[in-house]
C-alpha cells in the first residue's frame, strides 16, 4: 500500500495532538453488508482541530486505540514541571518526549532525562514507551535523553544490555542491523517488575484500565531511570571523543538511511560543528542523522524512523568502541 509522504511537525503542548478520535465499526456503517475481511472491521477516525474528519486507518476488530488524552492524563498524574517536545504527522503518528528536570553531561553539553512515548492511529506506529509496547516483555528498560541544541529525543538503545563489555561483545558478533532481535536476548540488569495486566492481549475496552496501565508503566520506568549511570550515556561519551576525519565523512553514505537523508545529516553536522565551535565527532554525526530522520519529508513512518535511528546508533557505536 502506498504511504503518504509527511514531514513531522513540532509541538510543545498537548492541545495540538489531543483531538477527538474514535473507532467506527464498518458493520454499523454498512448494516446490510457482511464484512468478510477480518483485518478490516473498524475505521479509526480523528478530527484534528480546525480540520475535517480524517480516516487514519481501517483495522481489525481487536485493534485498540489509545487516545492521546489518556497519555496526557497519566503523565499529569505522575509528573509536575515537565516540558514537552512532540513530533506528529498528518497521518496520525506521534512521538512525545516528556522532558524531566534531571540533567546529564555529555562532553560540554548538558542533556536532560526524558521519556519517549510513541502512539499512532493509523496502525503503522504502535503505542510504546521507550520503544516497548504494553504487551512486550520489558526486561531492562531503555532510558532516553533530550538534547536542546537540535530538539532531539534520543532513545537509550544500549540500555537493555547488562554492561559495556556485554554490549561490545554483542557489537563484535552482530551485524549493525540486528539490534532488535539481539537486544531481546541480552542479559538484562534488574529491570522493572512488569504489571500482570501488561501481559494481556489486545482488546482493551476500558479507558480507566488503559489509564491505569499507562500510569503503572510510566511510574515503574521513571523509578528505573533514576539508576546511574545509563549505559547509553557511556556510549555517548565514546562517540563524543571519537573525531570525524575527512576519510570518516564517507561513513554517512554507508549508514542504513536514504541518500537524501544522509546529505541532510552531513549539512546538519557541519552546522552543529560551527555552533559548538569544535571539531566534528561521532556524537555530532549521530545527532545529525537523528535530526534528519525526524525533520525530513519522507514516506517513512515514525516507527520506521526509530528503527533506522537504532541501527545507526549501533553502527556508529561499533566504530567508536572498536
Amino acid at each position: 500500500m502506498t504511504y503518504l509522504s509527511a514531514v513531522p511537525q513540532a509541538a510543545t503542548t498537548w492541545d495540538e495532538i489531543c483531538y477527538p478520535v474514535e473507532s467506527i465499526m464498518l458493520g454499523d456503517l454498512l448494516p446490510e453488508y457482511d464484512i468478510v475481511a477480518s483485518d478490516r472491521q473498524q475505521l479509526i477516525v480523528g478530527e484534528p482541530f480546525g480540520q475535517r474528519k480524517t480516516v487514519f486507518g481501517i483495522q481489525s476488530a481487536g485493534y485498540t486505540i489509545i487516545p492521546n488524552h489518556l497519555i496526557r492524563q497519566a503523565v499529569d498524574r505522575l509528573f509536575t514541571g515537565y516540558e514537552l517536545q512532540i513530533k506528529h504527522t498528518v497521518t496520525g503518528e506521534f512521538s512525545i518526549s516528556i522532558i524531566l528536570a534531571e540533567e546529564l553531561a555529555i562532553g560540554e553539553e548538558h542533556l536532560r532525562r526524558s521519556i519517549i512515548v510513541t502512539n499512532g492511529y493509523n496502525g503503522k506506529t504502535p503505542f510504546s514507551i521507550q520503544g516497548r509496547t504494553l504487551t512486550s516483555d520489558l526486561g531492562q528498560s531503555a532510558g532516553s535523553m533530550y538534547r536542546a541544541l537540535c530538539q532531539n529525543g534520543l532513545v537509550g538503545w544500549a540500555d537493555s544490555f547488562a554492561d559495556l563489555g556485554h554490549y561490545q561483545n554483542w557489537l563484535s558478533g552482530q551485524s549493525p542491523g540486528a539490534a532488535r532481535s539481539a537486544q531481546g536476548k541480552a542479559k538484562p540488569a534488574v529491570g522493572i517488575d512488569q504489571p500482570a495486566q501488561l501481559r494481556k492481549q489486545k482488546g482493551y475496552q476500558s479507558a480507566d484500565e488503559l489509564e491505569l496501565l499507562l500510569v503503572e508503566s510510566l511510574s515503574g520506568l521513571h523509578r528505573e531511570l533514576k539508576r546511574q549511570p545509563a549505559l547509553t550515556a557511556m556510549v555517548y561519551e565514546h562517540l563524543q571523543r571519537k573525531q570525524v576525519t575527512r576519510e570518516d565523512e564517507r561513513i554517512l553514505r554507508s549508514l542504513p538511511i536514504p541518500a537524501q537523508l544522509a546529505r541532510q545529516a552531513y549539512d546538519r553536522m557541519r552546522i552543529e560543528q560551527r555552533l559548538l565551535g569544535g571539531t566534528a565527532s561521532y556524537w555530532l554525526m549521530y545527532n545529525a542523522v537523528n535530526y534528519a530522520l525526524f525533520t525530513a519529508r519522507s514516506s517513512l513512518t515514525l516507527n520506521d524512523r526509530y528503527k533506522l535511528d537504532e541501527r545507526v546508533f549501533h553502527q556508529l557505536a561499533a566504530m567508536a568502541l572498536g
